[in-house]
Parts: C-alpha cells; sequence; structure tokens
C-alpha cells in the first residue's frame, strides 16, 4: 500500500512538473496576399500555450469585428493548446487590423501587415 501512496505522488507531480506556464506564440496573416478594397479573410493563430485560459480578439482600430468565427480547443505534445480565430474583412488603407490576445493576466496586441 505505501508503495502504491509513493507512485501515485510521484505521477502527479511530474505531471504537474510538464504542465507549466507556457506564453502564447501569435500568427496574424491574412488568407490571400493583402489587397486594400479586396476581400479576404483575417487570421490569427494561437500556439503553444498553457494553461487554456485565453481569450482571442479580431479588432478594427481596437473595436472588434463581429461575425469571427473560432476553433475548437486542440490539445499538442507537452501540454499546450491551439486555437485559431478567422473573419472576413475588406482591408482599406490607414485602418488598423489587430489581434488582442489575453493569456492569463496578460494582454498583447498584434497587428497584421497587409502584403502591399
Amino acid at each position: 500500500m505505501k508503495l502504491l501512496l509513493v507512485v501515485v505522488v510521484f505521477v502527479v507531480l511530474g505531471s504537474s512538473s510538464l504542465a507549466k506556464l507556457s506564453e502564447p506564440k501569435v500568427q496574424v496573416y491574412s488568407y490571400s496576399p493583402g489587397e486594400f478594397g479586396k476581400e479576404n479573410v483575417l487570421i490569427c493563430h494561437v500556439s503553444g500555450f498553457h494553461p487554456p485560459d485565453i481569450n482571442i480578439e479580431l479588432l478594427k482600430n481596437e473595436v472588434e469585428i463581429p461575425g469571427a468565427k473560432q476553433t475548437d480547443l486542440a490539445f499538442e505534445q507537452g501540454w499546450k493548446f491551439h486555437l485559431t480565430k478567422s473573419v472576413s474583412f475588406t482591408p482599406q488603407n490607414k485602418e488598423e487590423y489587430s489581434c488582442k490576445v489575453r493569456h492569463m493576466n496578460n494582454v498583447k496586441k498584434f497587428v497584421w501587415e497587409a502584403d502591399m
């Protein structure tokens, strides 16, 4: 019985050490090369994060773009997760398009760079 208890403690401690805080890696891009006035899809792919307490917003000039779709939270090796959010948009000159990611208590904004 003592041996079983020791094994359980080692498994629990080993699992918790694998599940350390991991900051998300964020990629913001468009489906097609960016052209002003041409409909496209803005995509924000967030990967490599743990724990899965995360929120993603796609913004135009700091205002959330309505109608965005988000994938289901997916599990990667090493206790990390990934998620993708996308929305149709028509980029306009002098407008800022970005992805705001809140992971735990950290909030960061990532700006889409047009390919023009």
